[in-house]
Order: C-alpha cells, then structure tokens, then sequence
C-alpha cells in the first residue's frame, strides 16, 4: 500500500512530464525552459487544449475567442460584494464565484473550459479591488491575456515588460503533472461530472496550504534577513532551530526545480528595468547563503531553490500582495486543469482507487429497548 498514492499511476498524459530525477519539465513536449519565457499565454493554452501549437491565424483567432468570454455572469458581482463585505480570502471568493460560471449555460466541455480559463483574471481581479474599496475595471479584450489580469488588479495597463513577465510566471505554472488540485479535476470529471465542478474541486485543492500556500513564507524569509550582512546569521539560526527553509527542497524534483531557473531568469529581465533592484540582490544573497548552509549540513541531500522562491520574488516585484500569490498561481493553472478535465473525459475511466481498512471488524451491534 502506497499512503497518499505516492509513486501510483492514476492516468496517462500527453499534457506534461515531471522528471523529478532529472530536474526536467515538459509541457505538451516542449521544455519548459523553451517554452514559458518567449509563448504567449493564449499559445500554451493552444496547445495544451489542441495538442499543438497554433499557426498564426489560428492563434489570433483563438486569442479574440478567449478575450470574448472574459466577462463574468451578473449574479457573481453579488456574490463577490457579499464575500468582501465578510473580507473573504481571495481562495474562498474565488472557490465561490468559478461554479457560477456554468450559470444559464448549456453544458459543453471544451466551452466550458475557455470560459472557466478566460474568467479567472476577472473573478481575481473584480474581488480584489472590491474588497479594497475600489471599483472594478471594465473588462478589455484588446489586452493579453496577462495584461489583462494586471489591469483587472490594479486599473492601469501594464508595461510590456510586466505583461511579459506574469506571462512567463503563468505558463511556468500552467501545468505540472498529476498533483493534488489537478487529480481532484481529474477524479471528479471521471465521473462524467462537467468541466465547471471539476475545476471549483481543484480551486477547493489548491486552498489548501501543503498544495498552494507557500511563496509568501518565501518571500517572508527573505525581508527577515532584511540586509545581506544578516543572511549568513539569520538562515545559520534558523537551521540550528530546525526550522524548515521554505523556498527550497521539494517533494518530487531531488535537483534543481527547472520552473525555478526560468522564474529566476524572468526576476533578473524584470529587476534589471523595474521594481525594487535592492530586494532583489537581498533575495539572490539569502539564496546564495541558504544553498551554501543547506549543503554544508546536508551534503548527503542536494536540496535546491523551488519555484515558490522566485514565484515570492517576481510577484511582489510586480506589485502582488501575498494574498494574491495562490489565486494568481490559479489564473495560470486553470488552464491545466481545464486541459486535464478534456483529456479525462476523452481518454479515461472513472477513477475509483481502493482503501486499506484499519478499523475493528468483530464488534456487535445491541439494540437497547426505548425508555419507557
């Protein structure tokens, strides 16, 4: 028995590939060090939906059809001003608003999908400036698809280079094998459930924070430190507490985490032009300090920098509150779970693993006689 399904196959994909031992990730065949920083967001989505990448017609054509279905249905706006009145996390409004998508709609799995991918930024968007006392923006369809989210967050259209990298950042993350969210789309579309329930299950996983909550404590470690000259201090105390390092190691790469070299290079080309070039020389310091004590420690483990340190990184650089780290990280994913829930209902079975029972099986049961 395999607790958690560790090392189980549970499906076959041709979506991605994580190649723990050798430090690689495929996306629908392409590196992810190849493909995330020069795509377009609307070209991945492409290609994980389609099984290849668009030539030019189709990929403006695809581009116009999903910016077409931005818009959220007007029964969400109640919800999101009732869950910014109770000053809801954005996971929990999000988790709200995405089944609403199906609203008045008949069911269609690949319309569904484009709707549930292009929704997202606007759902984000639309609740984070309402529950900060602003007013949405207007939904705008000649924009990116990421400068569409940054203009839905903060109302002003983003730089090139910003849009660019959230872009980066969005199809880094787009997909990354069978993980805990993705598994849960899978397994409730297995049932020939509908593309909307399927991804508010994987929204309702990714809540969860062994799945989605760690860039912030990243980012947090980082403005601990606060100046080089403590890095070598305040990380050698933390080790000798047993404290855990968070951006670093993870539980399938055992080297580098490739996501975590593209999202580096993407810090390095944004940092260079915009935000706090302070911030990011402290953060490549505390790395530098955290991999040389982690190695000294433990030289029998090569733990490595994981995407939450550079995702903490190029979020905030980019203006990003923690609170937005999770839900922003489900702008970018929504695609996969979209591209899974299709290939699950083409391809699969429904998904009924077993379960070891560890309980007593020799008890009685005695009725008692009613009082009387």
């Amino acid at each position: 028995m395999q607790e958690g399904l560790e090392g189980i196959v549970a499906a076959r994909t041709r979506l991605s590939h994580v190649d723990g031992e050798g430090g690689r990730l495929i996306i629908a065949g392409y590196a992810v060090e190849d493909l995330a920083p020069a795509a377009s967001f609307e070209d991945v989505a492409y290609l994980l939906l389609n099984g290849r990448l668009p030539d030019p017609p189709e990929g403006k054509e695809f581009a116009a059809t999903l910016a077409e279905r931005r818009a959220l249905p007007s029964v969400a706006r109640a919800v999101i001003d009732e869950a910014a009145a109770a000053k809801a996390p954005p996971m929990d409004a999000l988790r709200m608003v995405t089944p609403l998508l199906s609203l008045g709609r008949q069911e269609n799995p690949a319309d569904d999908a484009m709707t549930a991918i292009a929704a997202f930024p606007a759902i984000v968007g639309t609740y984070w400036r309402v529950r900060n006392g602003q007013p949405p923006v207007p939904i705008r369809r000649d924009l990116s698809h990421a400068a569409h989210y940054l203009h839905q967050v903060f109302g002003d259209e983003p730089s090139a280079e910003r849009a660019r990298a959230l872009e980066t950042y969005l199809n880094t993350v787009c997909d990354h094998g069978l993980n805990a969210s993705t598994f849960a789309a899978r397994v409730i579309v297995s049932t020939r459930s509908d593309v909307i329930s399927a991804i508010t299950g994987a929204v309702g996983a990714l809540k969860g924070p062994l799945h989605g909550g760690a860039p912030g404590p990243a980012l947090d470690m980082v403005f601990e430190v606060s100046t080089p000259e403590r890095a070598e201090m305040v990380i050698r105390a933390k080790l000798d507490r047993g404290e855990r390092l968070m951006g670093f190691g993870h539980r399938v790469y055992k080297v580098r985490d490739p996501r975590a070299d593209v999202l580096a290079r993407a810090a390095q080309r944004f940092y260079a032009t915009d935000g706090d070039r302070s911030l990011y020389a402290l953060a490549r310091k505390v790395e530098t300090v955290a991999l040389q004590q982690l190695r000294e420690r433990k030289p029998e483990r090569r733990i490595e920098t994981n995407v939450e340190f550079y995702t903490a990184l190029l979020l905030h650089g980019l203006g990003l509150p923690t609170d937005l780290f999770t839900p922003t990280f489900a702008v970018g994913r929504v695609l996969g779970w979209s591209a899974h829930c299709l290939e699950q209902l083409r391809e699969g079975r429904l998904i009924r693993p077993q379960s070891a029972y560890i309980g007593p099986a020799d008890l009685h049961f005695h009725p008692t006689s009613a009082a009387g």
